[in-house]
């Protein structure tokens, strides 16, 4: 692909993208067409509509769905068998009950969201979500209330915490190419994120449980009857278990500041194996692994019957993971088409203040192609430059960080592969999906980029 050149302008590229998304929903919502099938069949037609030589649309489409669910498939996939532990234990039962019994029935989805807040400082957005799903469906069958109203409010808290704080991929690498002082960036960061959530994620998640009122009617994993759940694990093991992940990667983070300290030596083989289990990945299997034992081997559960409890969590979350894939496929074919690149120098050009230059063309290149990683490290390649040339100071260049972090979540939408993951695993179809959390994004999104805007101006 190196040696093949876009010919056509941002116009036309924006034009074959609107129509690609205009045909997708049409696809899916009026004609009721599976979204996997759906997705491929689009990022076809907008592959062949954008130029893409022929002998190359097929191996981009393919390696665009291999590289999201290099990154989905094991993280979900290992979230769901620790998930199903907890559910089938009776263990998000018993987290049900207690969080229920501490904070009382009214504030059950304020109670999740700062669970998820918590579980999201380290975990990421798709493996902190399906870890807490069991303990979302156990609370609304609990009290009998809509499934969004406890499930946005988690599922906005997982996404705060990965657009904006590190130690996720994404604000650290825009940290780096900025320039911005790492302390500066969690500490504003967390005062951005907190009241964001607050609103974007609590308030609307009652707004939308009111206007969608949908209840559950079976979990992820099915349900677990609590008559033949017997000696349930006490919620201390339930929490140690969940802390597993969350102490793993925090470890990751404190390597990170000793190497940079300068107080160890990356190459080290001890340094390299603590780095390794506090990947996400190997984290989360370590987890799972307890929790087997604790779970299921402790319990009673050997041999076969443990394996098909463990087997049964990757059935209901197939689906997602393929049609996740399939949105990331989407989002490739719309990044190697040009789309971004033609919107982002047409952006750049605006004339506008730095700051407010920076956060739309994050919204842009987000809407464009889907992913708010690539959103957010592409705009600040683009924007490095000229914040280095602006003499700004460490708080102002922590602010401009974080309005790229704000404009890259804006709007999720069916490019995106998190769109599909929440709007399945919460048993949304399209529309309803777009009415609730492409809102919940952009919500997010602009209270963000005021705050850090006014902080901007202030300080």
């Amino acid at each position: 692909m190196d040696d093949w050149v876009q010919t056509l302008g941002a116009g036309p590229l924006l034009g074959i993208a609107a129509g690609a998304i205009a045909v997708l929903l049409v696809l899916v919502i009026t004609l009721k067409m599976h979204a996997f099938l759906a997705l491929i069949l689009v990022s076809l037609l907008t592959a062949l509509a954008t130029g893409i030589p022929t002998n190359q649309i097929v191996p981009t489409m393919v390696s665009s769905f291999g590289s999201t669910l290099g990154s989905v498939a094991l993280l979900v996939g290992l979230g769901a068998m620790l998930g199903k532990l907890v559910e089938y234990s009776g263990g998000a039962q018993v987290m049900a009950e207690r969080l229920v019994s501490i904070f009382g029935e009214k504030r059950a989805p304020f109670a999740l969201g700062i669970a998820s807040l918590i579980m999201g400082f380290p975990m990421f957005f798709d493996a902190g979500l399906v870890v807490m799903l069991p303990i979302i469906f156990a609370i609304a069958k609990r009290l009998n209330g809509p499934v969004l109203l406890y499930g946005i409010p988690a599922a906005a808290a997982f996404s705060v915490m990965h657009v904006f704080l590190p130690p996720h991929p994404g604000p650290v690498t825009a940290t780096e190419l900025y320039g911005a002082n790492l302390g500066l960036v969690l500490l504003i960061g967390l005062l951005v994120a907190l009241p964001t959530w607050y609103v974007s994620g609590y308030l609307w998640g009652i707004q939308v449980a009111k206007r969608h009122s949908f209840t559950l009617t079976e979990g992820l994993f099915g349900d677990a009857d609590p008559d033949e759940v017997k000696e349930p694990p006490s919620v201390g093991t339930v929490i140690g278990i969940l802390l597993i992940p969350l102490l793993l990667i925090f470890l990751n983070t404190g390597l990170d500041f000793v190497r940079a300290s300068g107080w160890a030596d990356k190459s080290a083989t001890w340094f390299q194996v603590l780095s390794m289990l506090g990947t996400a990945p190997v984290a989360l299997l370590v987890a799972v692994l307890v929790a087997s034992f604790v779970l299921g081997l402790r319990r009673g559960e050997k041999g076969t019957a443990l394996e098909k409890i463990v087997d049964s969590a990757l059935g209901p979350i197939c689906s997602v993971v393929l049609i996740t894939g399939a949105g990331g496929m989407f989002g490739g074919v719309l990044r190697t088409s040009g789309i971004g690149d033609a919107l982002k120098d047409s952006m750049s050009d605006l004339g506008l203040p730095v700051i407010v230059a920076a956060y739309l063309v994050s919204v842009v290149l987000r809407l464009a192609q889907g992913s708010a990683t690539v959103a957010l490290v592409t705009t600040a390649g683009l924007m490095a430059p000229a914040v280095a040339a602006g003499g700004y100071s460490a708080v102002d260049i922590v602010c401009i960080t974080l309005a790229t972090a704000a404009g890259s979540v804006f709007a999720s939408h069916v490019n995106d592969s998190g769109f599909w993951l929440v709007g399945r695993l919460m048993g949304m179809d399209v529309a309803t999906t777009l009415k609730t959390w492409t809102i919940q994004q952009a919500i997010e999104s602009v209270m963000a980029f005021l705050i850090v805007l006014a902080v901007f101006v202030v300080l």
